[in-house]
């Protein structure tokens, strides 16, 4: 009964308890906060993670442009359901290069954080085409006009140079080299090389089938490469973080 007599001293004094939940709220904070101020990165260095290629961000924009983050998330909780169901929980430095991350507020269709190989060129395009076709259930519209807009890649220099200004490691050499890039990665007749040597493990083709690059292409590519970066057989979370 003391301890609730003292309690209601709080709930009469208004001032007094702004003030209490003020040093708590404080308190908290410093203890959540003031370890960062120690650490020289908060994000663990993966290996395998690198920028986008200029095809693939290019169909990460295309994937902003058309909503896709509405109604999917690119974020495995590490709950036993989700790693069963998507894969190996996210890591941070997966989504280090994103501006903005695309981490999502809902699922209304599956997570998207491992869907790269899960699926086939042709899958994608029939899915993006006509979801209905592939997952009748799906209440996703319909994409089709992907493949029939041509793209020429002409300002991905600029959109490397803008990432490169908020944080993402474009060198000169990779802006240099956008457009160039940008098209050897639908058809490898060109500095095949100097492309995988920029962008390890970029995945090269023709991803819809169509002549000329695509707004299609584009974003199977991005599909294509999530989760595909980090080799989770050898894998060791650092266990000092």
């Amino acid at each position: 009964m003391a301890i609730l007599d003292k309690h209601k001293i709080l709930e009469k004094n208004a001032t007094l308890l702004l003030a209490c939940s003020f040093a708590v709220v404080t308190i908290g904070g410093i203890v959540e906060i003031a370890p960062l101020f120690y650490l020289e990165n908060t994000i663990e260095e993966v290996e395998g993670v690198r920028p986008y290629s200029p095809l693939e961000l290019t169909g990460r924009d295309i994937y902003i442009r058309e909503g896709c983050y509405v109604c999917h998330s690119q974020m495995i909780r590490p709950m036993r359901d989700e790693v069963e169901r998507y894969g190996h929980y996210s890591l941070a430095a997966e989504s280090m290069y994103d501006h903005p991350f695309q981490w999502g507020s809902k699922r209304t269709g599956p997570d998207l954080a491992r869907v790269g190989g899960r699926y086939s060129d042709e899958w994608h395009v029939d899915h993006l085409t006509d979801p209905q076709s592939v997952v009748p259930e799906s209440v996703m519209p319909k994409y089709g006009f992907l493949s029939h807009t041509l793209i020429e890649g002409e300002y991905v220099a600029d959109l490397m140079s803008t990432h490169r200004i908020v944080g993402v490691p474009y060198t000169d050499e990779m802006i240099e080299n956008a457009s160039a890039d940008f098209k050897v990665q639908t058809d490898p007749w060109g500095d095949f090389d100097g492309l995988m040597e920029r962008y390890p493990g970029a995945q090269v083709r023709n991803f819809d089938g169509e002549p000329g690059i695509t707004e299609m292409d584009a974003l199977i590519a991005y599909l294509q490469m999530l989760g595909t970066l980090v080799d989770f057989s050898t894998f060791t979370p650092d266990a000092s973080r």
